[in-house]
């Protein structure tokens, strides 16, 4: 539910970044993370693989960020369930130019085809981390229905439903068009012929950083179909990882994903001075740990988001 209060701070937020766009600065203007060095030093002692994008929101879009720290932005990671979130822009764009509806029905049937040779294949409860969409099949629920749980409880049923109706291609063409051409969406989940291939999700920091600053910046389509993905995020069931270090009641709207040694979150954290952060891991077998590693980060670039600068008397 949204509260008063939350309400509020997003119509703060807003009015920051929706200022008006001054002329693109030149690159390398974005102000520099102090703790850039210790948040490294994390990582090495994680021993994982990190990738790390962070942006402050508090200044206009196009001028360059207050605080920004980019951490191999460009390797590629396994999406892992990230890749929902640009399912649930092509969602709202594809309703916007009316190729959609939100509240269109769909068949809730439980058969894909792989992206190999079409041979088909179906999801098992077992695998999959909501069993409610199995609840069912043969009957309808609208596109708007299945995101709901696509994003918040990662239901990979709801995602192969909606990327059968609205189209990998076409979610790729869409995160292209963003910017974010480093998001790659091939296919729905659990297509074992197209893993074994090598075919798979995947993504850079520096891509579903793009992704989540155009939803924060109300720039996904348009301002209310962002301001509905920002709502759908923030009811993330999973928020053990960014969210959990930070002050208590802070609103964070935020994707994560998870296989067999790798977990992210993607996150924008609505904030007195907000900014989009997202952690990629690869290499740790238990998630308790990437979970606590990602959270350290956050706090670490929390907390040097709302330092008082050197020199001011800013409390």
């Amino acid at each position: 539910m949204i509260t008063r209060s939350s309400m509020a701070l997003l119509a703060a937020v807003g009015l920051l970044l929706l200022s008006p766009r001054p002329a693109l600065a030149a690159a390398g203007q974005s102000g520099q993370v102090a703790s850039k060095a210790a948040i490294e030093q994390i990582i090495k002692d994680s021993g994982a693989d990190v990738a790390v994008a962070f942006r402050t929101l508090d200044r206009p879009a196009g001028a360059p960020a207050r605080l920004e720290l980019l951490i191999q932005p460009d390797v590629q990671y396994h999406a892992a369930s990230t890749m929902k979130v640009p399912v649930m822009i092509e969602l709202f764009r594809q309703a916007r130019a009316g190729l959609a509806k939100l509240d269109e029905p769909l068949l809730v049937k439980n058969e894909f085809a792989s992206i190999v040779d079409g041979s088909p294949y179906v999801l098992s409860t077992g695998d999959d981390s909501d069993a409610e969409v199995y609840k069912r099949i043969g009957q309808t629920m609208t596109l708007l229905e299945l995101c709901e749980p696509m994003i918040t409880v990662s239901s990979n049923f709801a995602t192969n439903l909606l990327i059968q109706r609205l189209g990998a291609a076409n979610v790729q063409r869409t995160v292209d068009g963003m910017g974010a051409g480093g998001m790659i969406v091939r296919r729905g989940v659990e297509d074992s012929k197209a893993f074994a291939a090598g075919l798979n999700n995947s993504t850079t920091a520096r891509a579903l950083m793009i992704l989540m600053e155009r939803i924060a910046r109300l720039e996904a389509v348009d301002a209310e179909a962002s301001r509905q993905m920002i709502d759908i995020l923030k009811r993330q069931h999973f928020n053990d990882a960014i969210p959990a270090n930070l002050l208590p009641g802070t609103p964070v709207a935020h994707k994560t994903g998870s296989i067999t040694k790798i977990h992210h979150d993607a996150a924008i954290v609505l904030a007195p001075k907000p900014f989009v952060l997202v952690v990629l891991t690869r290499g740790i077998e238990d998630i308790k740990q990437s979970a606590a590693l990602m959270a350290r980060i956050a706090r670490v670039l929390y907390d040097e988001a709302h330092a008082a600068p050197r020199g001011s008397d800013e409390q």
